[in-house]
């Protein structure tokens, strides 16, 4: 992480790196959809990515409830269904994930200005 950046906008900076990444993956699915004998890929989810990072909730207050962690996934995956030039690539399927990425992205944008403008006001320069 940079000077000045919290460990809240290094989390922002590496989740818009990782759907960077996805996004330029997603662009080569849709790209090859006619290309004979082509599998989709996509990157591994972000939250693997994370995996070697503990975060856990603070207890400010011992009257707090713990906070906890769901480690279950709630994501299916399905095999995919090959055209007859064995292509796997489905067209509804990778526009979702990309209009998901596109929705992701702008979100942690507006958070990182968000945070951003909280800096700025409590410099006195917002």
């Amino acid at each position: 992480m940079g000077a000045g950046q919290t460990d809240l906008l290094g989390l922002a900076a590496n989740r818009l790196d990782w759907l960077d990444d996805r996004q330029r993956v997603l662009a080569r699915n849709i790209a090859n959809s006619d290309t004979p004998g082509f599998v989709p890929r996509d990157e591994t989810s972000f939250s693997k990515s994370l995996a070697n990072i503990q975060v856990a909730p603070v207890q400010t207050n011992p009257m707090h409830l713990a906070g906890t962690v769901d480690t279950a996934s709630s994501v299916e995956t399905r095999p995919h269904q090959r055209s007859i030039d064995g292509n796997a690539v489905a067209l509804d399927e990778q526009m979702t994930k990309v209009a998901d990425t596109e929705t992701q992205q702008r979100l942690v944008t507006n958070l990182y200005g968000k945070y951003m403008s909280m800096y700025a006001t409590a410099l006195g320069k917002g």
